[in-house]
Protein backbone atom coordinates (compact mmCIF):
# COMPACT_ATOMS: atom_id res chain seq x y z
CA UNK A 1 0.00 0.00 0.00
CA UNK A 2 1.15 3.58 -0.73
CA UNK A 3 0.51 6.98 0.83
CA UNK A 4 0.54 9.75 -1.77
CA UNK A 5 3.49 12.13 -1.47
CA UNK A 6 1.22 15.18 -1.19
CA UNK A 7 -2.28 14.72 0.19
CA UNK A 8 -4.75 17.59 -0.13
CA UNK A 9 -8.21 18.08 1.36
CA UNK A 10 -10.78 19.68 -0.92
CA UNK A 11 -13.61 21.43 0.88
CA UNK A 12 -16.97 21.22 -0.90
CA UNK A 13 -18.94 24.45 -1.31
CA UNK A 14 -22.27 23.86 -3.04
CA UNK A 15 -23.93 27.16 -3.94
CA UNK A 16 -27.09 25.42 -5.09
CA UNK A 17 -30.64 25.07 -3.75
CA UNK A 18 -30.84 21.32 -4.42
CA UNK A 19 -27.57 19.54 -3.58
CA UNK A 20 -28.22 16.24 -1.84
CA UNK A 21 -26.92 17.05 1.65
CA UNK A 22 -26.58 20.82 1.93
CA UNK A 23 -28.79 22.29 -0.78
CA UNK A 24 -29.86 25.82 0.06
CA UNK A 25 -27.50 26.27 3.02
CA UNK A 26 -24.98 28.38 1.10
CA UNK A 27 -26.91 29.71 -1.88
CA UNK A 28 -26.35 33.39 -1.05
CA UNK A 29 -23.05 35.16 -1.57
CA UNK A 30 -22.70 35.99 2.11
CA UNK A 31 -23.40 32.49 3.46
CA UNK A 32 -21.20 30.86 0.81
CA UNK A 33 -18.25 33.15 1.49
CA UNK A 34 -18.58 32.58 5.24
CA UNK A 35 -18.64 28.80 4.68
CA UNK A 36 -15.52 29.10 2.52
CA UNK A 37 -13.82 30.97 5.34
CA UNK A 38 -14.75 28.20 7.80
CA UNK A 39 -13.49 25.49 5.43
CA UNK A 40 -10.16 27.31 5.08
CA UNK A 41 -9.84 27.76 8.85
CA UNK A 42 -10.54 24.03 9.27
CA UNK A 43 -7.59 23.17 7.05
CA UNK A 44 -8.88 22.92 3.47
CA UNK A 45 -6.19 22.97 0.80
CA UNK A 46 -8.66 23.58 -2.04
CA UNK A 47 -12.20 24.99 -2.17
CA UNK A 48 -14.45 23.30 -4.75
CA UNK A 49 -17.33 25.55 -5.82
CA UNK A 50 -20.31 24.16 -7.71
CA UNK A 51 -23.39 25.97 -8.96
CA UNK A 52 -25.24 22.97 -10.43
CA UNK A 53 -26.23 19.89 -8.47
CA UNK A 54 -25.03 16.56 -9.83
CA UNK A 55 -27.05 14.46 -7.38
CA UNK A 56 -29.05 11.56 -8.88
CA UNK A 57 -31.99 12.77 -11.00
CA UNK A 58 -30.88 16.42 -10.75
CA UNK A 59 -32.21 18.87 -13.32
CA UNK A 60 -29.67 20.82 -15.40
CA UNK A 61 -29.08 24.53 -14.77
CA UNK A 62 -28.65 27.13 -17.53
CA UNK A 63 -25.36 28.97 -17.91
CA UNK A 64 -26.53 32.35 -16.64
CA UNK A 65 -27.95 30.93 -13.42
CA UNK A 66 -24.83 28.88 -12.81
CA UNK A 67 -22.62 31.91 -13.39
CA UNK A 68 -24.76 34.05 -11.08
CA UNK A 69 -24.24 31.49 -8.33
CA UNK A 70 -20.50 30.89 -8.57
CA UNK A 71 -18.77 34.05 -9.81
CA UNK A 72 -19.68 36.34 -6.87
CA UNK A 73 -18.50 33.65 -4.45
CA UNK A 74 -15.14 33.22 -6.21
CA UNK A 75 -14.51 36.98 -6.28
CA UNK A 76 -15.58 37.21 -2.64
CA UNK A 77 -13.12 34.52 -1.54
CA UNK A 78 -10.36 36.24 -3.46
CA UNK A 79 -10.76 39.34 -1.27
CA UNK A 80 -9.27 37.47 1.70
CA UNK A 81 -7.59 34.25 0.49
CA UNK A 82 -5.30 32.96 -2.25
CA UNK A 83 -6.34 29.33 -1.63
CA UNK A 84 -6.67 27.24 -4.80
CA UNK A 85 -10.28 27.21 -6.02
CA UNK A 86 -11.73 24.56 -8.30
CA UNK A 87 -14.85 25.21 -10.34
CA UNK A 88 -17.18 22.22 -10.45
CA UNK A 89 -18.85 22.53 -13.85
CA UNK A 90 -19.35 20.77 -17.15
CA UNK A 91 -19.82 24.04 -19.09
CA UNK A 92 -16.87 25.66 -20.87
CA UNK A 93 -18.21 29.21 -20.50
CA UNK A 94 -18.73 28.78 -16.76
CA UNK A 95 -15.22 27.38 -16.40
CA UNK A 96 -13.75 30.20 -18.50
CA UNK A 97 -15.47 32.94 -16.50
CA UNK A 98 -14.67 31.24 -13.19
CA UNK A 99 -10.96 31.07 -14.07
CA UNK A 100 -11.02 34.75 -15.03
CA UNK A 101 -12.61 35.53 -11.65
CA UNK A 102 -9.86 33.74 -9.74
CA UNK A 103 -10.44 29.96 -9.90
CA UNK A 104 -7.43 27.75 -10.63
CA UNK A 105 -8.72 24.21 -11.29
CA UNK A 106 -11.50 22.78 -13.46
CA UNK A 107 -13.49 19.90 -11.95
CA UNK A 108 -15.61 18.35 -14.71
CA UNK A 109 -17.77 15.36 -13.75
CA UNK A 110 -18.36 14.66 -17.45
CA UNK A 111 -14.59 14.23 -18.00
CA UNK A 112 -14.71 17.00 -20.65
CA UNK A 113 -17.32 15.14 -22.70
CA UNK A 114 -20.31 17.42 -22.10
CA UNK A 115 -18.99 20.56 -23.78
CA UNK A 116 -16.68 20.31 -26.81
CA UNK A 117 -15.07 23.65 -25.91
CA UNK A 118 -13.95 22.54 -22.44
CA UNK A 119 -10.65 21.10 -23.64
CA UNK A 120 -9.75 24.49 -25.13
CA UNK A 121 -10.49 26.16 -21.79
CA UNK A 122 -8.22 23.66 -20.06
CA UNK A 123 -5.48 24.30 -22.61
CA UNK A 124 -5.77 28.07 -22.23
CA UNK A 125 -5.71 27.87 -18.44
CA UNK A 126 -2.65 25.65 -18.15
CA UNK A 127 -3.98 24.56 -14.76
CA UNK A 128 -5.06 21.27 -13.25
CA UNK A 129 -8.21 19.53 -14.45
CA UNK A 130 -10.19 16.82 -12.69
CA UNK A 131 -11.97 14.24 -14.84
CA UNK A 132 -14.50 11.85 -13.33
CA UNK A 133 -15.98 8.53 -14.34
CA UNK A 134 -19.78 8.54 -14.56
CA UNK A 135 -22.01 5.93 -16.17
CA UNK A 136 -24.81 7.88 -17.83
CA UNK A 137 -25.82 11.38 -16.68
CA UNK A 138 -26.99 12.69 -13.30
CA UNK A 139 -30.52 12.16 -14.56
CA UNK A 140 -29.97 8.50 -15.51
CA UNK A 141 -26.85 7.24 -13.72
CA UNK A 142 -28.59 5.45 -10.87
CA UNK A 143 -31.05 3.55 -13.07
CA UNK A 144 -29.72 0.02 -12.46
CA UNK A 145 -26.02 0.52 -13.37
CA UNK A 146 -24.26 -2.71 -14.34
CA UNK A 147 -20.58 -3.69 -14.64
CA UNK A 148 -18.74 -6.91 -15.42
CA UNK A 149 -15.64 -5.60 -13.62
CA UNK A 150 -16.13 -2.10 -12.21
CA UNK A 151 -12.43 -1.40 -11.61
CA UNK A 152 -11.26 -2.52 -15.04
CA UNK A 153 -14.08 -0.66 -16.78
CA UNK A 154 -13.19 2.58 -14.98
CA UNK A 155 -9.48 2.12 -15.75
CA UNK A 156 -10.31 1.54 -19.42
CA UNK A 157 -12.47 4.67 -19.43
CA UNK A 158 -9.63 6.77 -18.04
CA UNK A 159 -7.08 5.31 -20.44
CA UNK A 160 -9.31 6.36 -23.34
CA UNK A 161 -10.00 9.83 -21.90
CA UNK A 162 -6.34 10.47 -21.12
CA UNK A 163 -5.33 9.43 -24.64
CA UNK A 164 -8.05 11.61 -26.17
CA UNK A 165 -7.07 14.64 -24.11
CA UNK A 166 -3.38 14.11 -24.82
CA UNK A 167 -4.17 14.03 -28.53
CA UNK A 168 -5.70 17.52 -28.37
CA UNK A 169 -2.81 18.92 -26.37
CA UNK A 170 -3.94 18.64 -22.76
CA UNK A 171 -0.87 17.95 -20.61
CA UNK A 172 -1.41 14.55 -18.90
CA UNK A 173 0.63 15.84 -15.95
CA UNK A 174 -2.17 18.31 -15.23
CA UNK A 175 -4.95 15.68 -15.13
CA UNK A 176 -6.41 14.32 -11.88
CA UNK A 177 -8.73 11.30 -12.00
CA UNK A 178 -11.85 10.70 -9.92
CA UNK A 179 -13.44 7.20 -10.06
CA UNK A 180 -16.85 8.73 -9.37
CA UNK A 181 -18.14 7.17 -6.16
CA UNK A 182 -21.94 7.20 -6.36
CA UNK A 183 -22.05 8.25 -10.00
CA UNK A 184 -23.65 5.31 -11.78
CA UNK A 185 -22.63 2.81 -9.09
CA UNK A 186 -24.50 0.54 -6.73
CA UNK A 187 -23.43 -0.13 -3.14
CA UNK A 188 -21.27 -3.11 -4.12
CA UNK A 189 -19.56 -1.08 -6.86
CA UNK A 190 -18.69 1.75 -4.47
CA UNK A 191 -17.28 -0.66 -1.88
CA UNK A 192 -15.23 -2.47 -4.52
CA UNK A 193 -13.75 0.82 -5.70
CA UNK A 194 -12.84 1.83 -2.15
CA UNK A 195 -11.26 -1.55 -1.46
CA UNK A 196 -9.13 -1.42 -4.61
CA UNK A 197 -8.28 2.27 -5.06
CA UNK A 198 -4.59 1.52 -5.43
CA UNK A 199 -5.29 -0.33 -8.67
CA UNK A 200 -5.81 3.07 -10.28
CA UNK A 201 -2.09 3.72 -9.73
CA UNK A 202 -1.54 1.96 -13.07
CA UNK A 203 -2.75 5.20 -14.67
CA UNK A 204 0.06 7.16 -13.02
CA UNK A 205 -2.20 10.13 -12.28
CA UNK A 206 -3.20 11.77 -8.96
CA UNK A 207 -6.40 10.25 -7.57
CA UNK A 208 -9.30 12.20 -6.08
CA UNK A 209 -11.77 10.45 -3.79
CA UNK A 210 -15.25 11.99 -3.58
CA UNK A 211 -17.13 9.84 -1.07
CA UNK A 212 -18.40 12.50 1.30
CA UNK A 213 -21.91 11.95 2.70
CA UNK A 214 -22.78 9.74 -0.27
CA UNK A 215 -25.86 7.54 -0.20
CA UNK A 216 -23.92 4.28 0.10
CA UNK A 217 -22.70 5.45 3.51
CA UNK A 218 -26.32 5.89 4.53
CA UNK A 219 -27.22 2.47 3.17
CA UNK A 220 -24.59 0.97 5.47
CA UNK A 221 -24.99 3.14 8.56
CA UNK A 222 -28.64 4.19 8.41
CA UNK A 223 -27.55 7.82 8.82
CA UNK A 224 -29.14 10.75 7.00
CA UNK A 225 -26.91 12.69 4.59
CA UNK A 226 -26.21 15.58 6.96
CA UNK A 227 -25.09 13.13 9.69
CA UNK A 228 -22.51 11.23 7.63
CA UNK A 229 -19.38 13.29 8.33
CA UNK A 230 -18.05 10.83 10.90
CA UNK A 231 -18.37 7.84 8.58
CA UNK A 232 -16.95 9.96 5.76
CA UNK A 233 -13.89 10.64 7.92
CA UNK A 234 -13.57 6.93 8.74
CA UNK A 235 -13.44 6.09 5.03
CA UNK A 236 -10.89 8.88 4.47
CA UNK A 237 -8.63 7.46 7.15
CA UNK A 238 -8.96 3.92 5.86
CA UNK A 239 -8.11 4.97 2.31
CA UNK A 240 -5.04 7.09 3.08
CA UNK A 241 -2.70 4.21 2.26
CA UNK A 242 -4.23 3.64 -1.19
CA UNK A 243 -2.40 6.49 -2.93
CA UNK A 244 -5.26 9.01 -2.78
CA UNK A 245 -3.99 12.54 -3.48
CA UNK A 246 -7.17 14.55 -2.83
CA UNK A 247 -10.03 13.87 -0.42
CA UNK A 248 -13.12 15.86 -1.45
CA UNK A 249 -15.32 16.32 1.63
CA UNK A 250 -17.99 18.53 3.16
CA UNK A 251 -16.51 18.53 6.68
CA UNK A 252 -12.82 19.30 6.43
CA UNK A 253 -11.97 19.11 10.13
CA UNK A 254 -13.11 15.53 10.70
CA UNK A 255 -11.28 14.21 7.65
CA UNK A 256 -8.14 16.20 8.53
CA UNK A 257 -8.10 14.58 11.98
CA UNK A 258 -8.79 11.12 10.56
CA UNK A 259 -5.89 11.49 8.12
CA UNK A 260 -3.57 12.69 10.89
CA UNK A 261 -4.32 9.60 12.98
CA UNK A 262 -4.10 7.25 10.00
CA UNK A 263 -0.77 8.75 8.90
CA UNK A 264 0.65 8.43 12.43
CA UNK A 265 -0.29 4.75 12.54
CA UNK A 266 1.23 4.03 9.12
CA UNK A 267 4.43 5.91 9.91
CA UNK A 268 5.03 4.23 13.26
CA UNK A 269 7.94 1.83 13.07
CA UNK A 270 7.15 -1.82 13.77
CA UNK A 271 8.31 -2.86 17.22
CA UNK A 272 10.21 -6.08 17.69
CA UNK A 273 9.05 -8.25 20.55
CA UNK A 274 11.28 -10.87 22.11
Amino acid sequence: MTIATAVRIMGILNVTPDSFSDGGLYNTRQTAIEQARLLIEAGADIIDIGGESTRPYAEPVDIENELARVIPVITGIRTFSAIPISIDTTKAEVARRALAAGANIINDVSALRNDPEMADVVLDSGGEVIIMHMKGTPGTMQVDPQYDDVIEEIISFFKLRLATLDAVGVDPEKVIIDPGIGFGKKLEHNLTILKHLERFSVLDRPLLLGHSRKRFLGDISGLDAADRDMVTAVVSGLCLDQNVSIFRVHDVASTKHALQVSRAIHQTADLKFS
